[in-house]
């Protein structure tokens, strides 16, 4: 199960996207993914069982994918409204 979610906004070379877009959308602890406008370029919704495991998604997974240049990471403390609520 996974407990911990975050929301790691990602700046990436203008003209690797695609490939970027396609690399985070193999990796599976990524539930969300967007392209967007504004600052950042993407913004996914990444879970993780607890802080290390999503340390180790964000360094040896993201991170590493070529084109993507750096990231902003919020990690989600309580859910108030959405898919992530509980019920």
């Amino acid at each position: 199960m996974h407990e911990l979610h975050a929301f790691v906004n990602i700046f990436v070379e203008a003209s690797l996207i695609d490939e970027v877009v396609e690399a985070l959308s193999k990796i599976d602890t990524v539930e969300e993914l967007y392209e967007v406008t504004g600052e950042f370029d993407i913004v996914t919704l990444v879970s993780a069982s607890d802080i290390e495991a999503f340390r180790d998604v964000l360094k040896n997974r993201i991170m590493k994918i070529k084109g993507v240049k750096s990231t902003l990471t919020s990690i989600v403390l309580s859910a108030h409204k959405g898919p992530k609520c509980a019920t």
